[in-house]
C-alpha cells in the first residue's frame, strides 16, 4: 500500500507543476460558463485570432452553435469561413509539417487544453507574453519560457516587459511576472475580458456536457439518498427479529 501511495504521487506531481506553471502564480480566470454572451464572444475571437493556427478537432460547428444559442445564419456569416459546413469539425488548413517549419513545433489542438492545463493557466497564459529580442517572433511568456507562438493579440493588450526575480548565489534571473509599457488598442480591463471569454470558451468546448452532467447529478445523488433511506428501514425491518 506504501508504495502504491508513493507511485501515484510521483505520477501526479508532473501534473501538478504543469497545471500550476512551474511556480508562477497563476491568475483565477473567474469564468461562467452559464454566461452564453460570454461563450459567445469567446467563439468569435477564438475563430478570429487562433484557429489559423489552432484548431478544435473534437467540436463541430453545429454542436458548438446549438449549446451557445448561435443561429446557422450567425454561425454561416460569422465563425464559418472557407468551405467548410455546419456539421464539420473545427479544424484548419494547416499542416503539420508547415507549423514544425514556421514554429519549431507541431501546433497543438485546443480542444482540450483547459482540461490537461487549467482554465487559470491558460487564462494567466495568454495574459504572460512579454518582449524579448533573442525570440523568433520577438516574445517571450513567464508561464512558457521559450515558447515558440507569436503574441497574436499582441495589438489588442499593448507591449509588455518583464519582471525579473533577484538572482541569488550567482544564479540567473528569470521573469516572475510582467508590466505594461505601452497600451494597445483595448484598456487592460477590456483585453482581460476579452482573455476570460476566449478561456470560458476553450473551458466549454474542453467538455460541452460539464453542465449537464452537473445538473443529472444532483438528481443521481437525491436518487441515492432515497434509495438508501428505503435500504436502511428494510434492513431494520428484516433484522428487527434477529439477535
Amino acid at each position: 500500500m506504501r508504495k502504491l501511495i508513493i507511485a501515484t504521487l510521483l505520477l501526479l506531481s508532473p501534473v501538478t507543476l504543469l497545471a500550476s506553471g512551474g511556480g508562477v502564480h497563476l491568475e483565477d480566470a473567474d469564468i461562467d460558463l452559464h454566461d452564453k454572451a460570454s461563450l459567445q464572444r469567446g467563439a468569435k475571437y477564438f475563430v478570429n485570432y487562433c484557429m489559423g493556427c489552432h484548431s478544435l478537432q473534437y467540436m463541430r460547428y453545429n454542436r458548438m452553435a446549438e449549446d451557445l444559442g448561435i443561429d446557422e445564419i450567425s454561425l454561416r456569416e460569422n465563425l464559418i469561413f472557407g468551405d467548410a459546413k455546419p456539421g464539420d469539425l473545427m479544424t484548419n488548413s494547416m499542416r503539420p509539417e508547415d507549423g514544425e517549419k514556421w514554429f519549431g513545433t507541431a501546433i497543438p489542438d485546443l480542444t482540450l487544453v483547459t482540461r490537461w492545463r487549467s482554465p487559470d493557466w491558460v487564462y494567466t497564459y495568454l495574459k504572460s507574453f512579454y518582449v524579448d529580442d533573442t525570440r523568433p517572433y520577438g516574445v517571450n511568456n513567464v508561464l512558457f519560457p521559450l515558447v515558440g507562438m507569436p503574441h497574436v493579440l499582441g495589438g489588442l493588450q499593448g507591449l509588455q516587459q518583464p519582471v525579473m526575480s533577484e538572482s541569488h548565489d550567482g544564479g540567473e534571473a528569470i521573469a516572475v511576472g510582467v508590466e505594461l509599457v505601452e497600451e494597445g488598442t483595448l484598456s487592460t480591463e477590456e483585453y482581460d475580458t476579452m482573455v476570460r471569454d476566449i478561456t470560458a470558451f476553450l473551458t466549454y468546448a474542453g467538455e460541452p456536457m460539464k453542465l449537464e452532467r452537473q445538473r443529472l447529478g444532483l438528481y443521481v445523488l437525491l436518487f441515492l439518498g432515497v434509495f438508501f433511506l428505503i435500504a436502511y428501514f428494510l434492513k431494520k425491518e428484516y433484522w428487527k427479529d434477529i439477535h
